[in-house]
């Protein structure tokens, strides 16, 4: 059975914001809200975790995950980041992007695409999801949560914990989700390629 919190969306509560980052370093696998749709994390090269957000979503093999990161210079950390994409993401995060990117040798090989040697990273404007971050001290393996059958994300709390108490170690209510994505760009060619339109704005690329 996971764990239930219900954690205030503008003044999260300390104690239960330091109890998830805990689960999380534990190895557990967790629900998350965003800036866009609730989210299933994780803990970064916690390989059994992985595999088990894996099996939630039903996910391929090859899954391009995304690493939700608490700022700019811990992107740079995992990811390849020149002076153009550095304005970029500067003007753009936080906010509901995620950006592809060549990865440093920081991103377990696991993660990456495997031809393009790439990582989804982005920086979620949510206070819940920040204040996680900041606790964990490190990157959340992260992906929104759409069940398997499913196209668009779950946003009640009540009805994720209904569906996902024996599958994850905890669910963060934070108040209804939204039914967004984020908006995913590519950065690793000449210019930028939007590869998934959600709720960020894709005019900025045009």
């Amino acid at each position: 059975m996971s764990q239930y919190f219900r954690i205030h969306p503008k003044s999260p509560q300390k104690r239960l914001i330091q109890q998830a980052a805990v689960i999380v370093q534990d190895g557990g696998v967790i629900v998350y809200p965003t800036d866009s749709a609730y989210a299933l994390g994780c803990r970064v090269g916690d390989k059994d975790a992985m595999e088990r957000l894996c099996a939630i979503r039903r996910l391929p093999e090859h899954h391009q995950f995304t690493l939700a990161c608490r700022d700019l210079s811990e992107i740079a950390a995992y990811a390849i980041v020149g002076n153009r994409e550095f304005r970029l993401l500067k003007s753009l995060t936080p906010g509901p992007y995620t950006f592809i990117l060549p990865a440093t040798r920081e991103v377990p090989k696991r993660l990456l695409h495997p031809k393009r040697r790439t990582i989804g990273l982005r920086v979620p404007d949510h206070v819940i999801a920040q204040a996680l971050l900041e606790a964990i001290g490190s990157p959340l393996l992260t992906t929104s949560l759409i069940l398997p059958g499913e196209q668009e994300p779950m946003t009640d709390p009540e009805e994720i914990r209904e569906k996902l108490e024996r599958q994850v170690d905890l669910v963060i209510d934070g108040g209804p989700g939204e039914q967004a994505i984020t908006t995913v760009v590519d950065l690793v060619g000449p210019e930028p390629v939007v590869v998934r339109a959600g709720k960020g704005d894709t005019s900025v690329f045009t």
